[in-house]
């Protein structure tokens, strides 16, 4: 089929890629020339495994081009998959913006039937918005065009986008025509052999079904950091608590890995989102404000640990950070932990020396060059000297380290570990401080008993 894509970010240039490489024609497009530019040379602005080389295999083979010409993409399609950007404004609300205007493109330039595919994550309704806006701006343009809209959400995974694409666990498909739901089949027959993985519903149903998804996986994440807050009250371990749900199968391992918040151009845009979108339908929203709060929350544990072990006073003290992008194998830093930490860390007066296997560029970008932020080409060389260490993504690199190199380096040995990657009872007999998330017996923090709700540890310490 020929297959037009309005967008090459994550989203737009997995699902790009991956269509032309079962034999579509596919026109990637978007309004960054800079980026086009990359793009057509074989150049990915972003990382993601096996991405890159997939790229430039389908651009050499010429089922993939891209371009910043709106009307070449327009009028290129059979499908037309729309997968730009859809921000969090100020009061939570998605800015359709971008999604909007490829409807006026559409209104503009299309003269054939065509099927327009949501891909971008929007509200419930904003697919009868959009065909709404298409035909107003038919009627002023006084021209007439038949075109139907399919809700058709993704679910990637960073880090693991391309393999999801290539094998989706399911293949949602909002739409009422039999005629295009027979079409949207046929597109994706690729990645549906094994056995039938799609589902058809109604459009509203598959926009919602989008936002539902996401934002129960966030719940699971900041229940069972609440429960780890809990655990650190009471004494007990919630690595333990974890394992011990995570074997009923109805609650299952997944993310109920407890740490220091989720973050990545999702889960918190999507909760604001939806809760906006309850608001507006005068529906309780009461679950996902909580959701968003103990995530917020989350993020300031690993600060709050620190501050608390130095009693308060960071000015002038250095600290390693293993971790950068919000998860690994990405080098998204969108509401990552790591920039609450660091922000937080500058504002009290502390220098961040940093290293990441992907997002030492991208954390360029952001944050420019600054005194207070040194980013190292190695984990082993942030540590010398740094008064902690503190750990905020788990890349596997992190998960087995040299702890005798880490204790001769450090001017003291102390780590802060917001992924929970390590053996307590190990790093208690090297003599480390070791302070995780929700492990009640590893932590012993230096700071007034009154503020503090006491148990018995093995350290004879305190808990917060």
């Amino acid at each position: 089929m020929k297959i037009s894509v309005f967008g090459s970010g994550y989203v737009g240039l997995v699902q790009a890629t991956v269509l032309a490489e079962v034999g579509h024609d596919v026109v990637c497009m978007d309004i960054d020339q800079a980026k086009v530019e990359q793009l057509r040379q074989g150049q990915v602005h972003i990382f993601e495994p096996g991405l890159a080389s997939l790229v430039r295999e389908n651009l050499e083979n010429k089922r993939l081009q891209f371009t910043t010409d709106t009307q070449l993409a327009v009028e290129h399609a059979e499908v037309l998959f729309i997968a730009v950007g859809t921000p969090s404004r100020d009061d939570g609300s998605a800015d359709l913006r971008g999604f909007f205007a490829v409807g006026e493109a559409i209104a503009t330039y299309r003269s054939e039937p065509l099927i327009i595919v949501e891909k971008s994550t929007v509200p419930v309704g904003s697919g009868d918005a959009l065909r709404a806006h298409i035909d107003k701006a038919l009627r002023q343009a006084g021209r007439l065009l038949q075109f139907d809209i399919v809700s058709n959400p993704e679910f990637l995974k960073e880090g693991s986008a391309v393999n999801d694409c290539r094998r989706p666990d399911r293949i949602v498909i909002g739409c009422d025509n039999d005629a295009v739901r027979k079409v949207m089949r046929e597109l994706y027959a690729p990645f549906n052999r094994n056995h039938d993985r799609i589902m058809f519903m109604d459009l509203r149903s598959a926009e919602l079904t989008k936002y539902a998804a996401n934002c129960m996986l966030a719940t699971k994440i900041s229940f069972i950091n609440q429960i780890a807050e809990l655990a650190e009250h009471l004494g007990a371990d919630v690595e333990s608590v974890r394992l011990g749900i995570g074997a009923d199968s109805r609650i299952g391992y997944d993310f109920i890995y407890p740490g220091c918040g989720y973050g990545g151009s999702c889960f918190g845009k999507d909760i604001r989102a939806l809760i906006h979108s309850a608001r507006e339908a005068h529906c309780s929203n009461d679950l996902l404000a909580v959701v968003e709060a103990i995530n917020e929350r989350q993020k300031n544990k690993l600060f709050e640990r620190v501050k608390a072990f130095y009693e308060g006073d960071l000015r002038g003290k250095t600290f390693a950070l293993w971790g950068l992008a919000f998860k690994p194998n990405t080098d998204d830093m969108r509401d990552a932990p790591s920039r609450v930490l660091m922000e937080a860390l500058w504002d009290a007066g502390a220098t961040v020396r940093a290293f990441d296997p992907e997002a030492m560029q991208e954390t360029q970008r952001l944050y420019g060059n600054r005194k207070d932020l040194i980013l190292m080409g190695t984990p082993e060389s942030t540590l010398n000297d740094a008064d902690a260490l503190i750990i905020c993504t788990e890349w596997q690199q992190f998960k087995a380290p040299d702890f005798e190199l880490i204790q001769q380096r450090l001017a003291a040995p102390v780590i802060f570990d917001g992924r929970n990657l390590y053996d307590t009872e190990r790093l208690a007999r090297s003599g480390f401080h070791y302070f995780p998330i929700g492990r009640g017996e590893s932590c012993e923090l230096p700071i007034p008993q009154k503020q503090w709700l006491p148990y018995k540890s093995v350290a004879g310490g305190a808990m917060v």
